[in-house]
């Protein structure tokens, strides 16, 4: 039993390595960290191993982490460079809402949306570390390498999270800090959760990702109309063909950590679901005018974007291969910004739908003469 012990435990170590361990002597305190006798990293200076390391190691004192070195930490866990990307259509969602624009309620918007989507990158990290360790993509994060520890990212997740929502409550309206206090939960949880039990993990991940440009109308309008929907509902569909591309080369990492996902259990559903989305992007566009979100002229300019990234998927769907997926993945990379770009530029503002209100009741009692 004590040998099956002991190799339950070299495997863990190699899962999830390096791993820290505290060495104290009577005059100091230092943190050493095993890593692996290939690992590109410096080695020196080496102190002798603790008693039953792995001969396979060698450790190393690592001094604690500065304070700009913690910064760096910190924007590494939570994910900055997506926490700014989710952040940007949130600022979308704001601006395309037909409202009075208010500088400072934009800001907090921005920096309670930042916390929230931050916190829950952290969570995500934090419930994910033992599988992190076995995927390619993920086996260099923040906590699988140990440059911090798992109760320190669930203290600064539990902290950002508390902030974000709190500001969005306090500074911008309770129907926004409702919306990011879900998204947190959907995220943070049941998306996480759901990665290693079911495919429908992607649906709600869409979720999650449609929630932040309604927030930025919300935000703006404080009531979630048709135009917020309509934003929902586009960030929904266009994270199909985005995510199932992106993860095509990422398959075999996906089964490599038991992960649930529909381009290993079934890689022409992937495919399949990626245009399905792509195509329901075309009637979407036309309920923009039709609720005067937008002028007419955005459903003719949003068919260029919209048509090419269908094509792509159905090529990606006729063929799913590494020459398919990658048109497809960087076609959605163009999609999106491209796509809010013509939103903003096509925009009603509030001025303009009450000028169309005012002509409809002029010419209405003309028409009911006839």
């Amino acid at each position: 039993m004590l040998d099956n012990i002991a190799e339950q435990l070299e495997m863990w170590v190699t899962l999830v390595a390096p791993v820290r361990a505290v060495h104290n002597t009577a005059h100091d305190h230092t943190t050493v960290v095993s890593t692996p006798v290939s690992a590109p990293r410096p080695l020196e200076p080496t102190t002798p191993a603790p008693p039953g390391a792995s001969p396979r190691y060698r450790w190393r004192i690592v001094p604690p982490p500065s304070l700009l070195e913690h910064v760096a930490l910190y924007r590494e866990l939570s994910k900055s460079k997506l926490a700014t990307l989710v952040v940007l259509t949130t600022m979308c969602g704001y601006a395309v809402a037909p409202g009075s624009m208010d500088l400072m309620t934009l800001l907090y918007t921005t920096l309670g949306t930042g916390l929230c989507v931050g916190s829950a990158n952290t969570f995500n990290q934090w419930s994910e570390v033992p599988y992190d360790g076995q995927m390619m993509r993920t086996k260099n994060r923040v906590l699988v390498r140990g440059a911090l520890t798992p109760l320190h990212a669930f203290g600064m997740g539990t902290v950002t999270g508390t902030l974000g929502v709190g500001i969005l409550w306090t500074c911008v309206n309770p129907l926004t800090a409702a919306l990011g206090a879900a998204n947190l939960v959907l995220y943070s949880f049941v998306y996480t959760g759901l990665k290693r039990i079911s495919i429908l993990n992607t649906w709600v991940g869409a979720v999650v990702g449609a929630l932040p440009p309604m927030m930025g109308w919300t935000a703006c309008l404080n009531s979630l109309d048709p135009g917020a929907w309509l934003l929902g509902a586009v960030l929904y569909a266009w994270q199909f063909p985005h995510f199932n591309s992106l993860a095509w080369p990422l398959r075999k990492d996906y089964s490599r950590a038991g992960y649930c996902m529909t381009v290993v259990t079934n890689p022409a559903l992937n495919a399949r679901v990626s245009l399905r989305y792509s195509a329901a992007l075309i009637p979407l566009s036309l309920l923009f005018p039709y609720f005067d979100v937008t002028t007419w002229w955005f459903a003719l300019d949003s068919m260029l974007p919209n048509l090419y990234m269908t094509w792509m998927a159905y090529r990606f769907w006729r063929h799913a291969s590494d020459k398919t997926y990658r048109p497809l993945f960087f076609a959605s990379l163009i999609h999106l910004p491209v796509y809010l770009i013509l939103l903003l530029f096509h925009k009603k503002t509030e001025e303009a739908i009450e000028d169309d209100d005012d002509d409809q009741m002029s010419s209405s009692p003309q028409l009911a003469s006839h």
